[in-house]
C-alpha cells in the first residue's frame, strides 16, 4: 500500500481548513484598495460594428481579429503602475471572450480561434497583475435564435461557474444589469458566485441592491457616503449603507462624433484620447477616498492598445512613479 509522507497529510488538512475559514471581507476590501486602478478592457463584436451596441450578429466571424496581444495589455497596466485588469467576458451580444461550453458564440469558434481569457491570465500572472471581470448579466432580445430557449438562469449560472472556477482568483466581477438580470436574481447571483470564490467582491451598475462594490459607470471619486459618485449607478446605490467598496470607470477616449466609447472607435479617431492629466488627477481623488478606478480601452482589429493609449498611460505611470 502506498503511504502518504505525514508532511503530505499535513498540507491537505491545512488547505481544507483554509478553504473552510470565513473570508474576512474588510481585509479583501483592502486588499482591493490597494490596488489603486487598473485597466478596462472592451473588446467584442462592437469593436467591429463602430457601435457602442451590437445586436443581431448571427455569424460568429463578425469577430474577425486578426491577433491579441495580452502580454502587450498587461505590460502597459504594469507601466501605468495599475493593479489589475477588468476584462469584458461577455457583452449583450452573448458572445464569449472564453472557452465556454454553454454555447457556441465564442472566440474558440471565431477566426481567432484562442481562448482570450485563459492567454490573459497567463499575461497578468507574468506581469504580477490581478484579474477582474466584467460580465453582462442578460443578452439582446434577439438572441433567443441563437440560444434555444433563451438566455436562462441555468446557462448565466453555468457561465459563471466556468469563470470562477477555471482562470484563477477574481478580484471582482462588474456586473452590467443593460439587459436585465438574465432570469437570476441579483441575491441569488452574489450567493451562487461566494460559493465559488467567497472573496471575489460583487457588483452590479442597476438594478436589484446587493453585493460588496458599488460599482461606477461613467463615476468619479466619492467616498462611499456620496453615491454620486457612482454615476449612470447612482440611483441604485442611494441608501446603500453596507458597501465595503467603491468603483468608478469611463472611456479614456473623450466625446466624438460616430464610433464608440467604450470599445475600439474607428481609425479615424485613433489620435483621440484623454490627457494623462485628467487621469492621474482621477487616480489621485481615488487613492484620498480609497476607491478603485478602472478607465476604459479598448483594442483595436489585431487585438492590441492603440498607441496613444499606451503613450498616455505610460504617462501617468511616470506621474504616479515620481509623485512627491
Amino acid at each position: 500500500m502506498k503511504t502518504i509522507p505525514l508532511l503530505g497529510v499535513l498540507s491537505v488538512i491545512l488547505a481544507g481548513l483554509a478553504a473552510a475559514a470565513p473570508v474576512d471581507m474588510q481585509q479583501r476590501a483592502q486588499e482591493l484598495k490597494n490596488l489603486k486602478w487598473g485597466m478596462f478592457i472592451c473588446w467584442s463584436f462592437s469593436t467591429f460594428s463602430g457601435k457602442e451596441w451590437t445586436p443581431g450578429v448571427k455569424d460568429i466571424g463578425y469577430f474577425k481579429a486578426s491577433g491579441c496581444d495580452t502580454d502587450q495589455w498587461a505590460l502597459t497596466a504594469k507601466e501605468a503602475g495599475m493593479g489589475y485588469i477588468l476584462f469584458l467576458a461577455k457583452h449583450h451580444d452573448g458572445f464569449c471572450l472564453w472557452d465556454t461550453k454553454t454555447t457556441e458564440r465564442k472566440v474558440t469558434k471565431a477566426p481567432l480561434g484562442r481562448d482570450v481569457l485563459a492567454q490573459l491570465r497567463q499575461s497578468c500572472d507574468k506581469a504580477g497583475i490581478k484579474l477582474a471581470l466584467y460580465f453582462s448579466e442578460g443578452e439582446f432580445e434577439d438572441n433567443k435564435d441563437y440560444h434555444p430557449g433563451g438566455y436562462t438562469a441555468a446557462m448565466k449560472k453555468e457561465q459563471l461557474k466556468e469563470l470562477l472556477t477555471g482562470y484563477g482568483p477574481i478580484e471582482y466581477i462588474w456586473f452590467d444589469h443593460a439587459q436585465t438580470d438574465g432570469g437570476l436574481s441579483h441575491t441569488l447571483t452574489t450567493a451562487w458566485c461566494k460559493q465559488f470564490q467567497p472573496g471575489c467582491f460583487i457588483g452590479y451598475n442597476h438594478g436589484e441592491a446587493s453585493g460588496d462594490i458599488r460599482i461606477g459607470e461613467m463615476g468619479h471619486p466619492s467616498p462611499l457616503s456620496d453615491a454620486t459618485g457612482a454615476g449612470f449607478g447612482s440611483r441604485d446605490a442611494q441608501g446603500r449603507t453596507n458597501y465595503l467598496l467603491a468603483e468608478f470607470t469611463y472611456p479614456i477616449l473623450p466625446k466624438h462624433e460616430g464610433g464608440a466609447e467604450w470599445f475600439y472607435s474607428l481609425p479615424k479617431h485613433d489620435t483621440l484620447c484623454l490627457p494623462a492629466a485628467k487621469l492621474y488627477a482621477d487616480y489621485l481623488g481615488a487613492v484620498k477616498f480609497g476607491n478603485i478606478f478602472s478607465i476604459d480601452v479598448g483594442p483595436d482589429y489585431a487585438g492590441k492598445l492603440r498607441d496613444i493609449d499606451v503613450q498616455t498611460l505610460r504617462k501617468v505611470g511616470e506621474m504616479i512613479r515620481h509623485a512627491p
